[in-house]
């Protein structure tokens, strides 16, 4: 990696957990601006049933944060 990458790397990982998401998010976009992203009719329904779920607690769910730890580790094994 160039030089300027590596400071650039140093410096915004110090940036707030918000910050690095928004930049994140902002990158990820920015490869595929032109990509059309429209949700199919057919899964309001879906959607609508799921948020209910979670909005009346009846979904469980599991922290980010475990299910990153999971992710990470399954990797490290076969990687």
């Amino acid at each position: 990696m160039t030089e300027t990458l590596e400071r650039m790397k140093r410096e915004l990982v110090a940036l707030p957990a918000p910050e690095r998401a928004y930049l994140a998010n902002f990158l990820i976009d920015s490869l595929d601006p032109e990509e059309d992203v429209t949700l199919d009719p057919s899964w309001g329904p879906e959607l609508k049933r799921r948020l209910d779920e979670v909005k009346s607690g009846h979904a469980v769910g599991e922290p980010a944060n475990d299910v990153f730890a999971k992710l990470r580790e399954k990797y490290r094994e076969t990687g």
